[in-house]
């Protein structure tokens, strides 16, 4: 359920160019493969409430995220959103 050390390393090497891990478009990415994740584990477990509050916290902080990262560099920030599929 949560996100492997390896897949974490492959998201920070393709998108954590200039700040490494704790560049904004780092973060985006490793959030949306946990969110992903804790949507895939939903989906079999409905009644999974405690879960299902700590993907909504995962969302809202990503969204905070996207929206620094948007003011501060929009053409990446388009890039990005494009790269992992995301809309907004």
């Amino acid at each position: 359920m949560s996100i492997t050390t390896e897949r974490k390393k492959e998201l920070i090497d393709k998108f954590g160019k200039e700040g490494g891990p704790g560049s904004s478009a780092a973060q985006i990415a490793i959030l949306t493969e946990r969110i992903a994740n804790l949507t895939e584990h939903l989906k079999d477990q409905k009644k999974d409430f405690s879960t299902r509050r700590g993907l909504l916290k995962l969302i809202g902080k990503r969204r905070r995220l996207q929206t620094y990262y948007q003011k501060k560099d929009p053409a990446a920030y388009s890039a990005l959103i494009r790269e992992l599929g995301l809309r907004r």
